[in-house]
């Protein structure tokens, strides 16, 4: 400042997601399922094949105590986290409704979805979602797409934050900030790095790439995570392949200190991270 399965021919994966943009897309305007706090999901009644994670390279941990998380993952390795704090009320207050409710008036800055994230455009938060939550365009560049992550009024939104837990878990010489995001369907962050942090998923659901710190992706700071996942995911060697995982609503993703990480939304999807600076 991001499997389990049978085999996959090379290439399907970029199609797989473009058929989920598709479906995403075509159904925008309608309601958001049951239990997604009304902002928009796939269809209810799509393949299953169309919108589930064909591998996950990052381990799973529930009930991890501290000592487990220092030795292991702090310093070294990502992991995602399950069932260590309760977020239910914050989860309900982040639903569509409630957050329009709430801060529909508010001013919020959106960034553009490139590397560095050169622009930013202030603009009140009910027009972000009515007007500008929608699925990614493929052929959109980074500069070009608008993304609301980051760069929140903490006092204006502090009525909200108080009711977050964040993971109980800190590391030493460092404090906590927050960065909340809601964003459509295909979009994200590209490659980039920083210190140590975790990422919620309240609703929808987050894809995550990750590389260490001493492996450089490739990629073009001005193209879009879908462009690059269309484009240059297919042609990586193995040996090349980022570790990868899609975190769903409630679960938490740990990275360590400067790695590279890229995100897509599979969803419409609200987000929160805690970064230890």
């Amino acid at each position: 400042m991001p499997r389990g399965g049978g085999l996959m021919a090379p290439g399907a994966r970029p199609l797989l997601l473009l058929a989920v943009w598709t479906l995403a897309a075509l159904a925008q305007r309608g309601a958001g399922e049951a239990g997604a706090g009304g902002w928009q999901q796939r269809e209810p009644g799509a393949p299953a094949a169309l919108v589930e994670e064909q591998r996950c390279a990052v381990e799973r941990r529930a009930d991890l105590s501290y000592a487990e998380f220092v030795q292991h993952y702090a310093f070294s390795r990502p992991v995602i986290l399950q069932g260590l704090t309760d977020n239910s009320r914050f989860r309900a207050l982040c639903s569509r409704e409630r957050l329009l409710a709430s801060f529909g008036d508010s001013v919020v800055r959106l960034s553009t979805a490139n590397t560095y994230s050169y622009r930013k455009v202030d603009l009140p938060f009910q027009e972000y979602v009515e007007h500008l939550l929608h699925p990614q365009d493929p052929t959109s560049l980074g500069n070009d797409t608008l993304y609301f992550f980051g760069d929140n009024n903490f006092s204006e939104w502090a009525s909200l934050f108080e009711h977050y837990s964040p993971p109980p878990f800190r590391l030493l010489g460092t404090t906590a900030a927050y960065s909340f995001g809601v964003a459509g369907a295909g979009s994200g962050v590209p490659f980039h790095w920083h210190g140590p942090g975790f990422s919620e998923v309240i609703y929808g659901r987050k894809h995550w790439f990750l590389y260490p710190p001493e492996k450089t992706p490739e990629f073009h700071p001005n193209k879009t995570t879908l462009a690059w996942f269309q484009d240059i995911y297919p042609t990586l060697a193995p040996s090349a392949k980022p570790l990868e995982c899609t975190v769903q609503a409630g679960e938490v993703l740990y990275f360590p200190d400067r790695w590279w990480h890229a995100t897509l939304n599979l969803d419409t999807s609200v987000f929160i991270s805690t970064f230890l600076n």
